[in-house]
């Protein structure tokens, strides 16, 4: 009764109709410090393990390294993380880490390849039951709970004979490969349509920008974006795209406005309505998932209320690629209100078609005005509604025109989405039969 708990002390096995055995008897727990007198830090390439047992590059901040002992860790090694395990948290490191080495936070395995087969092993840990003794192993005070390696060690699994584990192993591999082949014909097809939508418009790319070390820039660029904004702006400018259509302004095809700021004042009270924070405005999407509310008296709703076809603008964003962000409201909640962050775009609709106009806005050449515009403070860029204003579009004469462009690049994506819902079906699918042949 040394246990914890009596489910721990009943809980020493995962229970197959197949041959099983200890971990312990076929993963042998090696120790391999690194000498940092002899393989500086900067020779290191520190890793990280994932509650799915995918492994990555650890990145830190240049200049930093760690302080605590290391231990290398070499291809086919089982290595997991100690805190983490009670998460899934084991992984196998891939031939293409070179010198990967984790601290003493974690554990590194041998494996008997006269017994196991690495990628067996890891997707075993994967699985729902095993995952669930996890959950039902771990010890220690709250915060800090986690699973004794010993009692991990001392687990019995299910642990077919090399052959059958190939043949499982191969079953779930030749179905993932096929799953990532639909994915790439997805992203293919989406790029193609993007391509289109683009030559329909008879776009001219932005030119590529050269690498350079360091640049002279005027003082007063000195608050834009970046370095790479700052070179934008001295060898392009900020022109607009050349288009066989008319560029026009935004401004000149649609009316420009703030939401609501958030304050003490307007917590939720007796006008509470729902608002869109940053958080909500994806690009090219809502998420809609955590709606929130604030305090918007009846006479104040005109100004802020959300209407359909709105084109919702992000404000700022620590990302280039997410800066200046775009969404379409459709009507999805009513009486929906906007917070100040995001910047509501309402259009003329007898000369802009609010879809044509929010996948412009999300195509690489039309957030380039937002880029080369944007300001930033302390690494959050920003732009405010003049930027908007002034966005140039390559405006089609009819809505018409505009609508079946939009179209041709919906077409696209719904095929790429078919794509990547069979490649969802035959992950599932494989995953399934891989838990259904190890625990029947």
């Amino acid at each position: 009764m040394e246990r914890w708990d009596w489910i721990r002390v009943s809980n020493v096995a995962i229970h197959s109709q197949m041959p099983s055995a200890k971990i312990g008897g076929f993963l042998r727990r090696r120790v391999d410090p690194v000498d940092r007198n002899k393989t500086p830090f900067a020779e290191i390439l520190p890793i990280s393990i994932h509650f799915d047992g995918s492994i990555s590059r650890r990145v830190l901040k240049e200049g930093r390294e760690y302080s605590l002992p290391m231990l290398w860790v070499k291809a086919g090694d089982v290595v997991l993380s100690k805190i983490d395990l009670k998460n899934g948290a084991v992984g196998v490191l891939q031939e293409d880490f070179v010198s990967a080495a984790v601290t003493t936070h974690f554990a590194v395995y041998d494996p008997d390849r006269n017994k196991v087969l690495p990628e067996y092993f890891r997707l075993l840990v994967q699985t729902p039951r095993f995952k669930s003794w996890l959950a039902d192993n771990k010890s220690g005070q709250d915060g800090r709970k986690e699973v004794k390696l010993s009692d991990f060690e001392g687990l019995a699994v299910p642990l077919p004979t090399l052959r059958d584990q190939r043949r499982l192993l191969a079953a779930y591999g030749k179905a993932t490969e096929k799953a990532l082949q639909l994915d790439a014909q997805a992203m293919q097809i989406e790029r193609d349509a993007q391509r289109e939508f683009e030559a329909a418009l008879g776009l001219t790319p932005p030119p590529n920008l050269p690498k350079r070390f360091c640049q002279i820039a005027r003082f007063r660029d000195i608050e834009r974006w970046s370095h790479e904004g700052i070179l934008q702006m001295e060898l392009v400018g900020d022109v607009p795209p050349e288009s066989k259509f008319d560029i026009v302004q935004l401004g000149d095809i649609a009316t420009v406005s703030y939401g609501l700021q958030k304050c003490p004042g307007n917590r939720p009270g007796k006008h509470a309505r729902p608002y869109l924070r940053v958080a909500n405005v994806q690009r090219g999407r809502l998420d809609l998932r955590e709606i929130k509310t604030i305090n918007v008296p009846d006479e104040q709703m005109a100004s802020y209320r959300l209407e359909t076809d709105d084109v919702l603008f992000v404000e700022g964003n620590g990302s280039r690629k997410e800066l200046g962000r775009v969404a379409l409201w459709t009507g999805e909640i009513p009486d929906c209100v906007h917070q100040n962050h995001i910047i509501k775009a309402r259009l003329d609709k007898k000369r802009a078609c609010s879809e044509f106009i929010a996948e412009w806005f999300n195509t690489e050449v039309g957030r380039t005005h937002f880029f080369r515009n944007a300001k930033t403070t302390s690494g959050l860029g920003t732009i405010n509604s003049n930027e908007v204003r002034t966005a140039p579009v390559p405006l089609p004469e009819s809505t018409t025109t505009q609508a079946e462009i939009v179209q041709s690049l919906r077409k696209g994506r719904d095929a790429a989405a078919v794509k990547r819902k069979q490649a969802a079906a035959l992950r599932a699918a494989a995953w399934n039969e891989f838990i259904a042949a190890v625990f029947t």
